[in-house]
């Protein structure tokens, strides 16, 4: 492991996140942010901004600077948090219950191995 990342708290619901990150899952930084600039999800803009963050934070805590072709995700996951519980009005006086849902995104990046 190079660098990691992550987001706790975000509003975001857990199901929803785990199918973007089931599409950048293995890729290079370089495929991944191709793959979150151009997939129409609600979870791609954070997801993107953890992604530039563990990247940041590769070139920053070592000595040699990477490329975004250099580095893959070699973990990530989506944790449920905490749920905001809310209620509705509904009818005959009753109350219905809405939750809130909330994740934590979790990135690791490593080296890419180089083949001969």
């Amino acid at each position: 492991m190079i660098a990691k990342a992550e987001a706790k708290y975000m509003r975001l619901s857990v199901r929803k996140t785990r199918l973007v990150i089931d599409l950048i899952k293995g890729k290079t930084v370089e495929q991944a942010e191709f793959i979150l600039n151009n997939t129409n999800k609600g979870a791609c803009p954070t997801i993107k901004k953890v992604l530039d963050s563990v990247f940041a934070n590769a070139n920053n805590e070592r000595q040699e600077k990477f490329l975004t072709k250099d580095l893959f995700i070699s973990a990530i996951s989506a944790d449920g948090g905490p749920m905001l519980k809310r209620f509705r009005a509904a009818t005959m006086g009753r109350a219905t219950p809405i939750r809130h849902r909330t994740a934590h995104i979790h990135i690791e990046l490593d080296k890419v191995k180089e083949t001969k």
